[in-house]
């Protein structure tokens, strides 16, 4: 029997994400383990309990995870419970400085009708929890304008559009971390061509969304989610006044979307 059969979903979507953030730290913060047996401890940890949880408190919702194996049985739900346990495991257990990086994140979403409809995205490392029930005003765009891509990898498609819209490049780890940048005042383009998951963009693109943010493909089409295949190629998320001007420069680019 579900413990709190009270909460809405967005409470759920949110307790969800900050009790695992918190765990997630309590176990970095053992200093027990280190380096990436760290990200991969906390990654299992972390997923054991967000299924268990969404399972004892929505028994009849679907759930697709990024740490747990994938079964067809979500295709016939209209509920699904879209999840990242922890996203950026890299910058989850790296150190910086005296401290830790904090550009990772936990996804909670969703996603009914195939539509990313409530999200969670927690920032452990910055304390903070954004959700899509809770929308804030967006701060004023950056000038020039910034544009965060991958740390490691940025993507081409995305240096020659900062390129042409003059925008400063903003390294940054997880895909959750960058969305939110951009309702953080932070940055004010998101524009990812190197493959990701559903469980990567899920909970960031309802939380975008919400925050009055245009959400895409690079094609300019709506994001889907509980499909059969979960990669999802690329995606574009900015303030509206910015999308149609990035769209049409990676049309013109021939960016493959």
């Amino acid at each position: 029997m579900a413990l709190t059969p009270s909460f809405s979903d967005a409470d759920l979507a949110a307790q969800l994400a900050e009790s695992a953030g918190k765990i997630l730290l309590a176990v970095r913060d053992s200093r027990l383990i280190d380096g990436k047996v760290l990200g991969e401890v906390g990654d299992q940890i972390a997923n054991q309990f967000l299924i268990r949880a969404i399972h004892e408190q929505r028994p009849d919702d679907g759930l697709l995870s990024e740490e747990s194996k994938d079964t067809p049985e979500r295709l016939s739900r209209s509920r699904v419970w879209i999840i990242d346990p922890v996203d950026g495991t890299r910058e989850y257990g790296e150190r910086l400085g005296d401290g830790w990086r904090t550009d990772w994140a936990v996804h909670v979403a969703l996603a009914i009708d195939g539509i990313a409809a409530i999200g969670a995205v927690a920032l452990p490392g910055a304390g903070i929890v954004l959700r899509s029930d809770r929308p804030a005003a967006l701060a004023p765009a950056g000038s020039p304008l910034r544009m965060v891509v991958s740390r490691t990898r940025p993507a081409a498609e995305a240096v020659a559009i900062a390129e042409k819209l003059g925008a400063t490049l903003v390294p940054m780890g997880s895909a959750g971390a960058k969305a939110m940048a951009i309702i953080r005042g932070e940055a004010d383009i998101y524009l990812h061509s190197g493959g990701q998951y559903e469980w990567d963009s899920c909970a960031p693109a309802a939380v975008a969304a919400a925050h009055g943010l245009h959400v895409s493909r690079l094609d300019g089409s709506p994001l889907l989610y509980n499909r059969a295949d979960t990669y999802m190629p690329d995606l574009l998320i900015c303030r509206k006044h910015h999308a149609d001007p990035v769209l049409d420069m990676i049309a013109a680019t021939g960016s493959d979307a």
